[in-house]
């Protein structure tokens, strides 16, 4: 298909007219002589064969990830407690009336979205463990202050700094995930703490109901016991933070000095060839960020993917609640799976593809049929489809915008916020108006799964010509952006 090129120099392929074909860049050369000792896929990436880098990653999942999985549950788990409160005579005990108890929801979202981008130009310039650590143990205080509410307006102000309060801890979790995890390995570890809330999302409900038992205890009604309890929970799990939580791999204190070396060490070699040495300021980082098109491009996806999300199950609220769970489960279960999936081939397009379409076909089965059997079986479809993507598309931004470490701390938060603003503005897609069939809100699902698969689309072409560039640039090994 294009003018005929020595096969032995030609990085690219044959076809090479335009940069238009996706088809993959190859790290290594035909001609260079592959490395004795090491085996690398086709973004030049080593493959982990090495025992002892097996076992160190086993030790960091060992101590990062159950700490950060149980701190994020209880960061779910206190946000909704409010949604658990109302169930026990909140409205009536603060004298609440009309969309008062919806203003009380939607305020914490106000200070989520805003306090996540600087906050996360901060964490690169402190110790991550003890920063997030701190912040919990501050929301914790706040949850906990709930509790002592008196009227309307103490509680929404009460639930506007939990907001802001929250906020630091899911980017800072992927930035600390993203600097002690591979391009490879990372996004099976986001997919896992995104396990923790799914599992907040079942179980609150039934921790609610248990201390609601507590009413009328000391004096207190069952829904502050419920603040009080979950706030103090929250304060201790904060504590074991500060002493399990790592900074960079060469300062943790639970990696002997080999450990620390190799912990560092493969992460240098992980880095995008294009990767920037230089230390860069809060700032610097902010300004890398928004100048980069692609950021806007992963923003846009996970908006369009989350306002995807942004569903009902279309039965009453009784039933829903009953049957939510199940399929949430099976969605966090697809979720790590296609998660290491991703990094197993180190390919992202076609996994957010194939999952997409799936919800897709999901969301036309429910909008199609009134059948009660059939719709929760199309729950299952476009739950699984639609969440299982999640930690593909924020595993790909932050081994894609990581030319420096400031910069991929902004992206992670910008890209996070992005969803956000699709869950606010998603909600109001399924108005009690168009019950049963919501087609209004599942059609608009489908056009939003469909624009995320775009928005995919377009980065890959993009990261096709980024990697020729880079591949021309040098005759030597370089590691090149996976798509």
């Amino acid at each position: 298909m294009g003018a005929s090129i020595d096969s032995k120099r030609d990085p690219i392929g044959s076809d090479t007219k335009d940069g238009a074909n996706v088809a993959h860049v190859n790290s290594v050369l035909e001609y260079e002589k592959p490395s004795q000792t090491e085996e690398r896929d086709w973004t030049g990436t080593v493959k982990k064969t090495d025992p002892e880098e097996i076992a160190l990653v086993r030790k960091l999942d060992i101590w990062i990830m159950p700490c950060l999985c149980f701190m994020y549950f209880l960061n779910y788990v206190d946000r909704n407690a409010i949604a658990q409160a109302r169930l026990n005579n909140l409205e009536e005990e603060l004298n609440m009336k009309g969309s008062e108890f919806n203003t009380t929801v939607s305020i914490l979202f106000v200070g989520y979205v805003l306090m996540q981008v600087p906050s996360n130009m901060l964490i690169t310039k402190v110790k991550p463990g003890p920063y997030m650590s701190a912040w919990m143990l501050v929301w914790a205080a706040v949850s906990a202050c709930t509790a002592l509410v008196k009227n309307y307006v103490g509680l929404l102000v009460c639930r506007f700094f939990l907001g802001i309060t929250e906020a630091p801890f899911y980017p800072g979790a992927t930035y600390m995930l993203s600097i002690f995890y591979t391009r490879k390995e990372v996004a099976t570890r986001i997919a896992l703490l995104y396990c923790a809330q799914i599992l907040a999302t079942g179980l609150s409900g039934l921790i609610a109901a248990g201390v609601f038992q507590m009413d009328g205890v000391k004096g207190l009604s069952g829904w502050r016991w419920l603040f009080l309890i979950e706030g103090v929970v929250t304060a201790g799990v904060a504590i074991i933070g500060f002493f399990m939580l790592p900074n960079t791999p060469l300062t943790t204190w639970w990696l002997t000095d080999r450990e620390k070396e190799l912990a560092h060490s493969r992460m240098e070699r992980d880095k995008i060839t294009d990767a920037d040495e230089n230390e860069a300021s809060a700032w610097q980082g902010l300004k890398q960020a928004a100048s980069d098109k692609r950021t806007w491009l992963f923003c846009l996806m996970q908006n369009f993917h989350l306002s995807a999300c942004s569903f009902t199950l279309g039965f009453n609220t009784t039933i829903t609640l009953v049957l939510t769970c199940p399929p949430f489960i099976f969605a966090g279960a697809a979720g790590i799976l296609v998660g290491w999936s991703s990094g197993r081939f180190h390919e992202r397009t076609w996994h957010i593809t194939g999952g997409l379409a799936i919800s897709i076909a999901g969301f036309v089965l429910a909008a199609a049929t009134l059948n009660t059997p059939a719709r929760y079986i199309a729950c299952f479809i476009f739950a699984m489809g639609a969440y299982s993507v999640n930690s593909v598309i924020i595993g790909w931004a932050s081994s894609t915008l990581c030319q420096t470490k400031e910069k991929k701390a902004v992206v992670l938060a910008m890209t996070n916020v992005g969803g956000q603003i699709g869950y606010i503005y998603g909600a109001y897609l399924w108005p009690s108006s168009d019950s049963p069939r919501y087609g209004i809100g599942f059609g608009a699902s489908a056009g939003f799964a469909l624009l995320s698969i775009v928005c995919a689309w377009i980065i890959r072409f993009m990261l096709v010509k980024e990697n020729r560039k880079i591949r021309a640039s040098s005759s030597e090994h370089v590691n090149l952006y996976g798509y």
